[in-house]
């Protein structure tokens, strides 16, 4: 490498101009890339969704679901899993591919076995939605539409045709169907006692509508020389001309519409419910997808929000909610701001040990032109800056500059010994070429151990460590080449000044005399080492017992320390799941959920703290695509969530929710809570799934599983750290009309009528017999309904006495029949039962989920006391019965298990590069000494600040791993010069600690100073990367002490025992 510093001496023009262009195509990338939160997750995931109107979750499980997910999953290919669940109406089915699949080509292969499979579904259904889904896609803001003068039906109306179609233009955004609202429809309302009155069924009245209202095609005539199109009044122009139409002719007289109900421009029937601040709302989330960053797209959106609301019909109100790229751009901040403090700390510590503005100046140049580069790469390869990628440059700061300051140092030592400048560089370059060259390459092979991650973690984590092992390649290049040419230029310049001054008789600066103070101190400290370091030299066992003391003390506190997937984090929300009791109705639950506001902002959350507060109840019944984005866990009108954003000067969320927990189920007994991830970052970490613990009991038989559910449920309680422990899947309660087939016979009726005639008036004719009319104002279709009103329908006998009619034959059969009508009450009984409100199936296996979340205690320590309870269920369990501990349980076992891999394969990748360098297999034994006690620095460091092991502070071991290995290599390469100068093993070993204190002690302390500023966990989002920069000090700190201490008593042991001269 030797010629690429003669090459830069050469050519210093050149690379002043390599370095020019660096930092400008730098400043073009920040510029360019987009800034996010994480790196984009590439696991491609496809939602089918299936809606069928009236359809009971088990009735959708039996004709729709499983059907559906055998099908998929046996002619899909490369599904990894599937997950389903099956409303009211709705199916979601989730796919999750492996990794590297082709999005387009998951999404085709959905697509044609749903057109294929859909001919087996029961009459009326709809082809499916068939959507690609990604964990990055959660929503970035959300905009609430309200209005006091609109109805439900105009705030849907304007949300979902005009005020979502003006939002469409923003690259990368997703808009969902909006919550809340409901769809408008042109309802017909049938009134019983009308129909009743004159014979009339509502599937008659249906078919009759549907006779009467077309949207046929007419063609066109020629007469003479002109050719006519010919239109005809198949559909009124006006909802109010359909009272007008005939129905049916009795005695002579016409029945007409009106005298059987009304025809109104209205709504659907309310399905679900969303409030902003107590006021009903439509409210629309912004998702992003792809690579698209959150903070365009929040800033696109502001840009096209005035022009909204100045078009938006008088009396419409729009206001932002949850926006979530406040927190991103304090986050990324904060982390750049992190950076920016270690770099300015680690260059006073170089200026304090160099003494030289200017060598300090060569030092620090290659800090922001090695980010600058590795950022550059990141971003070709298709990376935003997010601050996982800046976590790992900000991580690379301190060791950035350990090949420069080497490089420096050495180079000032060679000076000093009275070598022209460039021959001292020349010499100095030479002299530590190959350490600082295997140094590098064993700080970038330990980052190969992202590559056993797998799922998120393997995302999120990839470009932290290319970003580390980009810049610590291009830091070395620039050691050989920028650091050489700065040297020569600035060194020179700085001796001509100083001979300036002595030649005048000035007196050293004030700083200088600091650093000639601070040099005298430190030789003070490198002599005192040196008799600690003799000392342990002459008692070997000593040593060899207190670090065995050390180890043992480690090990014994190792389970102290605590698990956790990632380091929680406040991001001033909280999002609250209510189950009311199973089958409240939608008005009571929306009721319900405004008295727990009032209660909230009255005695647990000050109302000057709440930023707002919003509610969304219910299922998207009509726009059932909605549930296909997010981690929506919505069962039916019973339940729902509220979302409470707090303003940014606010206590801990944590005191709240604990609050709530402890508070809410004694004021409302009949209800259950369950605390969901509010913010992005625990959404994208979760991806997808409810709760950190989800533990699936599966089973064919759902009275087994859900016995054997409750007593999880029960057990798992009383864990000391369990909170929120629910099941999911809630019990409704049913009316079963038990249909009497034969007597259904002698009254000339058959199940299909009597089953359209309830369908009709309890749902609508959408589903069986779907028309629609046309807003000529708008030219938007909309859905022709024909229902009856469910304040008409609300006790067992209304039920009962829906009018029935013999089958007709033909149209004209209907319109003259008049035959005895028959009531409902003729043929069915009643009968009450308790059914799922909600199916749930696992790789089309049904299964009963218990959600658990944890409260004051790591993850870790709750999963393994959770996993005894299941280990001692499951020899219980029937045959072909199983359970399963998922979610981010199973997440942080999976990754901590990979990454525990992956140190191991770091570790004997670095010892195969050292016994490469070294030519033997004892030198590399003896560097990797120090790494046993930087693994109990992280473990003790980790267990006094009260942080707990994560897949960052796993990150921060690796970290650890690869500078305590640089540390180490230098020590022993001094060691084996002076052995082959003539010392001894003690003596050189004794020499090498001595001689090479000041660059290891530079070394860890520009690792340990520049991690501070991370450590301390400051600002939004901050605690992400505070236990990865907590395991990097506290493994440098006892790494350091292993290589000055250990390291030289194992070499001298190995290497040979006689005693020489130092004793």
């Amino acid at each position: 490498m030797l010629w690429l510093v003669k090459v830069a001496l050469r050519k210093p023009y050149t690379v002043a101009v390599m370095a020019a262009l660096i930092f400008v195509l730098g400043l073009l990338t920040i510029e360019t890339t987009p800034t996010d939160i994480f790196p984009d997750i590439d696991i491609p995931v496809v939602n089918v969704v299936w809606f069928y109107q009236g359809l009971t979750p088990e009735d959708m499980t039996n004709f729709i679901t499983t059907f559906s997910e055998f099908n998929l999953s046996q002619y899909v290919d490369n599904v990894a899993r599937m997950e389903s669940r099956t409303y009211y109406g709705l199916n979601v089915i989730r796919m999750y591919f492996q990794p590297g699949v082709p999005i387009d080509l998951a999404v085709s292969e959905a697509v044609s076995i749903c057109q294929t499979v859909i001919k087996r579904m029961p009459l009326g259904t709809t082809p499916p939605y068939v959507l690609r889904y990604s964990a990055a896609e959660v929503p970035v803001i959300q905009l609430a539409v309200s209005g006091k003068t609109k109805s439900n039906a105009d705030l849907f109306d304007y949300t979902w045709y005009i005020f979502r179609r003006e939002l469409a233009t923003i690259r990368g955004a997703t808009f969902p169907p909006p919550w809340g609202g409901t769809a408008r429809f042109i309802r017909v309302d049938a009134y019983p006692d009308q129909l009743l009155a004159r014979g009339i069924t509502a599937q008659e009245l249906m078919e009759v509508i549907n006779n009467q209202i077309l949207d046929y095609a007419s063609g066109d005539i020629k007469i003479g020389d002109r050719d006519y199109l010919v239109t005809v009044n198949n559909v009124p122009t006006d909802v109010k001309e359909m009272n007008e139409i005939p129905i049916k002719k009795v005695n002579g007289q016409i029945v007409y519409m009106h005298d059987l109900g009304y025809v109104r421009d209205g709504g659907a029937v309310q399905w679900n419910f969303a409030r902003y601040n107590g006021v009903p709302a439509v409210i629309m989330p912004l998702l992003k997808n792809g690579m698209a960053s959150t903070l365009e797209l929040v800033a696109n959106l502001r840009k096209l929000l005035p022009v909204a609301k100045a078009s938006a019909p008088e009396g419409i109100e729009i206001q932002e909610l949850m926006d979530q790229s406040l927190f991103v751009r304090a986050s990324v901040e904060g982390v750049v701001k992190e950076g920016l403090i270690a770099a300015g700390l680690t260059g006073v510590m170089i200026l304090v040990f160099l003494g030289s503005w200017r060598s300090t100046l060569i030092v620090l140049t290659s800090i922001p032109l090695c980010i600058l580069v590795a950022l550059f790469i990141l971003s070709r390869m298709g990376n935003t800056i997010n601050i996982m990628t800046l976590g790992g440059l900000a991580l690379a700061v301190g060791i950035l500059v350990d090949d420069a300051t080497v490089e420096v140092e050495n180079i000032h030592r060679n000076h000093g010994m009275g070598k022209p400048l460039i021959q001292a560089i020349l010499d100095g370059a030479q002299q530590i070429a190959n350490a600082a060259f295997v140094a590098t390459l064993s700080i970038c092979i330990v980052f190969t151990s992202v590559i056993f991650l797998e799922g998120p973690p393997k995302y999120l984590f990839t470009p932290m460590a290319l970003g580390v092992v980009f810049s610590m390649l291009f830091s070395y290049f620039l050691s050989r080449t920028l650091v050489p040419t700065m040297a020569n230029m600035l060194i020179r310049q700085e001796e001509i000044i100083e001979h300036k001054r002595k030649i005048e008789g000035k007196a050293p600066s004030r700083f200088m005399q600091f650093h000639h103070w601070f040099m005298d101190r430190f030789e003070q400290f490198r002599d005192h080492y040196g008799e600690l370091l003799r000392w342990c030299l002459q008692h070997k066992g000593t040593v060899f017992l207190l670090f065995g003391i050390l180890g043992l003390a480690s090990f014994i506190a190792l389970p102290l320390v605590g698990e956790n997937f990632f380091p929680p984090v406040d991001a001033g929300k909280f999002r609250l799941h209510v189950f009311a009791p199973p089958g409240t109705r939608l008005e009571t639950t929306e009721r319900i959920f405004s008295e727990i506001e009032e209660y909230i902002k009255k005695d647990i959350v000050p109302e000057e703290e709440i930023e707002s507060i919003v509610d969304l109840g219910g299922l998207p019944f009509w726009f059932p695509a909605g549930m296909a984005f997010g981690d929506y866990i919505n069962e039916g009108t019973f339940d729902g969530e509220i979302l409470v954003s707090l303003k940014e000067d606010h206590h801990p969320t944590s005191i709240y929710i604990k609050k709530i927990r402890e508070k809410l189920p004694k004021q409302f007994p009949g209800c259950e809570f369950f605390f969901q991830p509010p913010d992005m970052v625990n959404q994208i970490l979760n991806f997808g799934s409810a709760a950190p613990i989800d533990i699936q009991v599966v089973g064919k038989d759902p009275g087994i599983t859900s016995k054997f559910a409750q007593e999880i449920q029960k057990r798992v309680k009383k864990i000391k750290g369990a909170a929120d422990v629910i099941i999911y899947q809630k019990k409704q309660p049913y009316l079963h009309l038990k249909i009497d087939r034969v007597r259904a016979l002698d009254f000339g009726l058959n199940q299909r009528e009597i089953a359209n005639n309830i369908l009709n008036q309890l749902s609508s004719s959408y589903v069986v017999a779907p028309n629609y009319w046309a807003d000529p104002k708008t030219t938007i279709n909309y859905p022709l309904v024909i229902q009856t009103p469910q304040h008409l329908i609300d006790s067992h006998n209304s039920l009962l006495n829906i009018n029935l009619h013999p089958i007709r034959e033909t149209y004209s059969d209907l319109l003259a029949a008049r035959e005895e009508t028959q009531l409902l009450s003729n043929v069915v009984t009643v009968e009450h039962k308790q059914k799922a409100a909600v199916i749930s199936h696992y790789n089309v296996k049904p299964i009963y989920n218990v959600f658990v979340n944890v409260q004051g205690r790591d993850l870790g320590g709750v999963v393994s006391e959770v996993q005894k309870i299941v280990n001692d269920v499951k020899k219980k369990l029937p045959p072909a019965y199983e359970i399963h501990i998922r979610g981010q349980a199973e997440s942080m076992q999976n990754a901590f298990g990979r990454l525990g891999l992956g140190i191991v394969f770091a570790i004997l990748m670095v010892y195969f590069l050292l016994v490469v360098n070294f030519q033997g297999w004892v030198d590399p034994f003896i560097i990797l000494m120090a790494l046993p006690a930087g693994f109990c620095g992280v473990i003790w460091m980790l267990y006094l600040t009260g942080t707990t092991f994560s897949v960052p502070s796993l990150m921060g071991i690796i970290m650890t791993v690869g500078v305590a290995t640089s540390n180490s290599i230098l020590l022993i390469t001094f060691a084996n010069e002076e052995m082959r100068n003539g010392a001894d093993a003690v003596t050189a070993a004794w020499m090498a600690g001595k001689i090479r204190l000041r660059p290891v002690l530079m070394t860890a302390g520009a690792m340990i100073i520049g991690m501070l500023p991370m450590s301390l966990g400051l600002g939004e989002g901050g605690e992400q990367n505070a236990p990865l920069g907590r395991a990097v000090i506290g493994g440098m700190i006892f790494a350091t002490v292993g290589t000055l201490f250990f390291v030289p008593v194992v070499f001298s042991i190995i290497r040979g025992k006689k005693v020489s001269h130092i004793a």
